[in-house]
């Protein structure tokens, strides 16, 4: 039977015994780096989750933009058990063949490039990084190690990703920062250019800020990179990590643009709820990568690329094409609310990607991630006053209607 649509219950249900105890067991074993909302979740299909209650919700969150089909989907299930009844796991001192297959399909769907395969968008990123360097110091000398990247980026929570990521916050606890990293303001070619020096190596930055609130660049910006970095002999590194596959109406970002990166980091959705993270670099760049200068125990996996293999077969032009009718309809109505509630200052957003910021005078986004919860919706936030809106690719119409209408009804009933 399927699962169905949410039911929106009363704001002070309460939880049962049952996720009282299996979020007490979790706080006894499990280490406090996240902070979890008091929600156990059991099992998903498509755009609904349900609870080991039994409630379902609307995910507007998809993972952190990880699962574009949605939950269990069912051609994803079948070729990750087809794979996984061959063989799970081989070291990477061999090939086989759903690796190739996926370096293949990258390649063709990207740029002339060699592929790298780990586990993470911060995986991706520190490989970005360590190519650049052993690119540079092998073309310009030494002296050329510098990684530019921008305020309000995120880019990994690994050493050389956090020094990258230009948000103080992230960075509390773990000094001192690792050495060669600047940062310039966002969407300001200016101040790059001037920032520009024969010790920069290359230039890392997210075609749209994520984890930053959804920052959504001017047109010429990227443009505007290519140029700069070309001029000055710098690699360009796009983080498509939450971008890439399909979110923004492109199967990547930079195509928005019409340019093309040297080096592109993806993630998240790539392997579609598996660990999958892939760094490609134009060949000269890679060639720098000799054997044993940089690996990844599980990178590659035979499941996991079975998986991104499904996905970047189904992400066709016509269904790109959906998803970027399906924000028209999620960002007119988000731009519909402001007008409804002073609380809503501004709606920013391409393709599946959304975020709307709060007023001083309204709830905090934790708040009414809360409320909506109660209502059986489910969003996610980037700081006090933004929420973040990433649901499924495979959302429906009418799901964003519905998920809407919930959330008008949690900034306008107060």
């Amino acid at each position: 039977m399927p699962i169905q649509a949410p039911v929106p219950r009363p704001a002070g249900s309460k939880k049962s015994g049952l996720s009282r105890r299996a979020i007490r067991m979790g706080d006894a074993v499990l280490m406090p780096n996240y902070a979890r909302l008091p929600l156990v979740l059991e099992k998903g299909r498509g755009a609904i989750l349900v609870d080991i209650e039994g409630k379902t919700y609307l995910d507007f969150t998809a993972g952190i933009a990880v699962n574009i089909f949605g939950h269990a989907d069912r051609g994803l299930t079948q070729v990750v058990s087809r794979q996984a009844k061959r063989f799970m796991h081989v070291s990477n001192l061999y090939y086989h063949i759903p690796q190739i297959a996926l370096a293949q399909a990258l390649v063709r769907r990207a740029f002339p490039s060699r592929v790298f395969f780990c586990n993470s968008g911060a995986e991706a990123n520190e490989a970005a990084i360590k190519l650049a360097r052993r690119y540079a110091k092998q073309i310009h000398g030494k002296a050329c190690f510098e990684i530019i990247s921008t305020y309000g980026s995120f880019h990994g929570r690994t050493m050389a990703a956090l020094a990258a990521t230009g948000q103080e916050k992230y960075h509390a606890g773990f000094e001192p920062m690792l050495p060669g990293f600047r940062h310039v303001p966002y969407d300001d070619p200016e101040a790059l250019s001037q920032a520009m020096t024969p010790s920069v190596a290359a230039v890392l930055v997210e075609p749209i800020q994520g984890e930053g609130g959804v920052r959504i660049p001017d047109p010429q910006y990227l443009i505007s990179l290519r140029k700069i970095c070309d001029r000055h002999g710098a690699l360009l590194i796009l983080d498509e990590i939450q971008t890439g596959m399909g979110r923004t109406g492109k199967l990547f970002a930079y195509a928005h643009s019409e340019i093309v990166p040297d080096i592109l980091t993806l993630a998240k959705g790539l392997g579609g709820g598996m660990p999958m993270g892939a760094m490609l670099a134009r060949p000269d760049v890679a060639a720098c990568f000799s054997a044993g200068s940089h690996a990844s125990t599980f990178g590659g996996n035979p499941v996991a690329c079975a998986a991104a293999i499904e996905v970047i077969r189904r992400l066709t032009p016509a269904f790109l094409s959906r998803v970027d009718g399906l924000g028209a309809v999620l960002l007119e109505g988000l731009a519909d609310l402001q007008k409804e509630t002073s609380d809503v200052t501004e709606v920013r957003g391409v393709g599946l990607m959304a975020a709307l910021d709060l007023s001083p005078e309204a709830p905090t986004a934790l708040e009414i991630i809360d409320l909506a919860q109660k209502q059986g919706l489910l969003l996610n936030r980037t700081s006090e006053r933004t929420l973040r809106i990433l649901p499924p690719l495979t959302i429906t119409r009418a799901q964003i209607k519905q998920g809407l209408s919930i959330l008008s009804s949690v900034l306008t009933s107060r």
